[in-house]
């Protein structure tokens, strides 16, 4: 499979460092306006041909498939510009920034008869499998509650660099510049985390958002500081289990954690992943009078990259799908308009 890069930013590289590493894949070409950054990531991951704009690109058209790392507000135009150019896409999430857009870009994949992936990376977490797995064995029963998060703490830490000088991180607190705040960067993450996790579709939501004041009249340079922060949500699911999703930039000490925890009536399971590593632990049978808890082991997993490239060769879509990624986004325009 020959696969043009589009964007360079930093989500890019990890496509190009996942994509190079399996080996029905060539990386042929990179497209980005900034030349400079351009002609850097072509030197780093040695890929031959460089463009300027994705229509230079397609007018070459010597490739099968785009991974398009650029922006959020970038996706749904150029993605549609790919399938019309006859090519399979693999997104960043998140799909679109509104259920319209990601609605547009299921059609058009289903249309063009190509394959439609997103990246919702944390499905590349074994553990998550292997909770999803434990649940539709019914091995907590059915499930009653359910509690998620997912915490960073990068508006307080310079675990990852200063977000105050740093343009990469400075975009994503403006609306002005594409951002949906952490409802929208985030947000799919957390929501595919636990539907996926859980085995459970979300039938409800209620969310409450909030920006906190973060600089001089809220604005850095040319980055009016107005998208939310933090989100906390109230869901209902499916099968009747209430539950409680939240979100934060602002959870010091967390650097980078997503949690998932199901209680069902004959147990629970905890799955925790963060920057020490993953676990996943479980309370069911005698330990539920005493409130202990098992480690579980989980298999490996294929990961979402290996998944898309699966795809292609077999020409048949597997998940995480436009579709998946496009009912996400629903959920975040309710979230979004609950206020």
């Amino acid at each position: 499979m020959r696969l043009l890069i589009l964007g360079t930013g930093s989500m890019a590289h990890n496509h190009a460092m996942h994509f190079g590493a399996i080996k029905e894949v060539t990386i042929v070409a990179a497209v980005d306006p900034n030349l400079i950054r351009l002609q850097a990531f072509g030197l780093t991951h040695s890929i031959p041909r460089l463009f300027n704009t994705l229509e230079e690109a397609i007018a070459w058209g010597e490739f099968d498939a785009v991974a398009n790392a650029t922006p959020d507000a970038s996706h749904c135009v150029t993605t549609l510009q790919a399938l019309d150019a006859d090519k399979h896409v693999f997104c960043e999430k998140p799909l679109a920034t509104n259920y319209t857009d990601a609605l547009a870009m299921v059609t058009a994949a289903q249309q063009s008869g190509k394959i439609g992936m997103v990246n919702l990376s944390y499905r590349n977490i074994a553990e998550l499998s292997q909770a999803r797995d434990m649940i539709r064995a019914s091995v907590i029963g059915t499930p009653h509650h359910v509690e998620a998060s997912y915490l960073q703490s990068w508006l307080v830490s310079k675990h990852w660099g200063d977000w105050r000088s740093d343009p990469a991180w400075l975009w994503r607190l403006s609306t002005k510049h594409g951002s949906n705040g952490v409802l929208g960067d985030v947000g799919i993450h957390i929501l595919d985390f636990v539907t996926f996790g859980s085995d459970l579709d979300i039938d409800a939501i209620s969310c409450r958002l909030k920006t906190f004041d973060k600089a001089s009249e809220n604005r850095i340079e040319g980055y009016e500081l107005d998208a939310n922060d933090s989100f906390v949500m109230t869901t209902s699911f499916s099968n009747g289990a209430l539950g409680v999703v939240h979100a934060s930039r602002w959870a010091t000490g967390r650097i980078n954690e997503l949690k998932l925890c199901v209680y069902g009536d004959k147990g629970g399971l905890e799955l925790r992943h963060w920057h020490q590593g993953t676990s996943l632990a479980i309370c069911t049978g005698a330990d539920v009078d005493d409130g202990n808890w098992q480690q579980v082991e989980a298999p490996a997993v294929r990961t979402t990259y290996q998944c898309f490239v699966d795809a292609v060769m077999k020409g048949d879509t597997q998940e995480p799908s436009f579709e998946q990624a496009a009912k996400i986004q629903r959920l975040l325009d309710i979230a979004m308009s609950s206020m």
